[in-house]
């Protein structure tokens, strides 16, 4: 089987109302106010119409302003985000790193968060006992790993997360951004763990702001604006295009 992603005139919606509440206790608030004769419920056309196809080999960055869908993306190839319409194939094992927290389970220990991360994230049990130690290692929060999440602080939580799923590689690669996860000296061991999860990834798709970044790693570029692609081609004509489009250059 080849590794691939190709898409054929995909669209997304979101529900404006679930889109924009942060909690269920406020939407349902919402959906009261709605049915007492508020503002209507409008859908978001989250991604517009998306055909594109990445084969083996490429490296692929995108690029587009804070809401422009890139993240989106990410997700709905990942699988995370259900297409509204068109055609989405995906073949390959995929690794995605965004939302670093999902699958944690706040009353239970980290190493049992070990294990219930790496199910979530379709690996078997004995595959992540094998892996423990060199998990716990990694994320080097000491004592803590046998305490539960919920007394973690945020970063410590980062790094957990970050250790248990970039353990392994996959196929194709999904990044979202640069992770910050801790003091220096961690960062420089999440980045040179990020560098070789590339270079195993037969596909890496990578969002950022980051343009040195995406030069060095990506040849392909991708700019998204307000959900559609208006540019697909070399990373150079990628970043001088979304430049152009967000007034950052004359």
């Amino acid at each position: 089987m080849t590794n691939r992603i190709s898409l054929k005139s995909v669209n997304l919606h979101y529900a404006s109302v679930g889109f924009s509440e942060r909690s269920l206790k406020s939407m349902l608030a919402s959906l009261a106010t709605l049915k007492g004769g508020g503002k209507k419920i409008v859908d978001i056309h989250a991604l517009k119409d998306v055909s594109l196809d990445i084969g083996p080999g490429e490296r692929v960055g995108l690029l587009g302003h804070n809401g422009a869908g890139k993240s989106t993306f990410l997700k709905m190839v990942a699988g995370l985000y259900p297409i509204s319409s068109g055609k989405r194939v995906v073949e390959g094992t995929v690794r995605s790193l965004f939302d670093l927290s999902l699958g944690f389970e706040p009353d239970a220990t980290g190493r049992e968060n070990i294990l219930y991360r790496g199910l979530l994230l379709g690996l078997s049990p004995k595959f992540m006992r094998s892996i423990e130690e060199e998990v716990v290692a990694f994320a080097d929060i000491g004592e803590f790993i046998d305490y539960p999440i919920k007394t973690y602080s945020a970063g410590m939580q980062v790094r957990l997360a970050f250790a248990i799923s970039t353990a392994v590689g996959g196929d194709i690669l999904l990044l979202d951004e640069v992770i910050g996860a801790g003091d220096a000296n961690f960062m420089g061991k999440a980045r040179k763990r990020i560098l070789d999860l590339v270079e195993q990834a037969e596909i890496l798709v990578l969002a950022s702001h980051d343009f040195a970044t995406l030069r060095s790693i990506c040849a392909r570029g991708i700019v998204f604006h307000h959900g559609e692609i208006i540019f697909d081609g070399d990373m150079p004509r990628a970043i001088s295009k979304y430049k152009t489009v967000n007034g950052l250059v004359a």
